[in-house]
């Protein structure tokens, strides 16, 4: 079995529609210049509300990613 070490970096993602929406836009535009993304866990969830009603939802993220050669540092 492979032993895995993680890089652990935080994220905020924010959405008009929903907070899976908030996390799916801050994995998406990490998986852009990041490689290896394997999970990641949800540390704050808030949201912005106008007349009444939600009107942005916002989301930090830890997410790990595996090291390689080329982002070991």
């Amino acid at each position: 079995m492979q032993d895995h070490v993680y890089k652990i970096i935080e994220l905020a993602g924010s959405s008009e529609t929903s907070v899976e929406d908030a996390i799916q836009c801050a994995v998406t535009r990490a998986s852009r210049s990041l490689k290896n993304l394997r999970w990641f866990e949800v540390m704050q969830c808030r949201g912005h509300i106008e007349n009444g009603k939600v009107k942005h939802y916002q989301v930090v993220l830890k997410v790990g990613f595996t090291l390689d050669d080329e982002n070991a540092g």
